[in-house]
């Protein structure tokens, strides 16, 4: 069953007498879990300069049930101590200027 799907469910309970009638059907519920990461992360060198970076990427294979809202930003000078750069950016796309 993918991500995102609507799940229906009724409960019998059993005890040593036998089993209960069904009970009525749950309101549904929704598969949900947290998005796979993004994937092909690339520069684009149409802005590309000594003081800008466009980067594009792509939506990770499952977005856990539910649109990705935003994605974060973070960058690292090969210390290993990334630092977030940037919230909310709404594409899949974006370009660091002021290097």
């Amino acid at each position: 069953m993918p991500w995102g799907s609507s799940v229906y469910v009724k409960v019998v309970a059993y005890n040593l007498y036998g089993d209960s009638a069904e009970s009525i059907v749950g309101n549904g519920a929704v598969i949900l879990t947290i998005p796979d990461a993004p994937t092909n992360l690339i520069q684009v060198y149409a802005h590309r300069s000594a003081t800008t970076l466009g980067l594009t990427w792509t939506e990770g294979p499952h977005n856990g049930g539910r649109p990705v809202l935003d994605y974060q930003l973070s960058y690292d000078q090969a210390t290993d101590d990334f630092i977030v750069l940037k919230t909310g950016i709404m594409s899949t796309e974006y370009v660091i200027e002021g290097l």
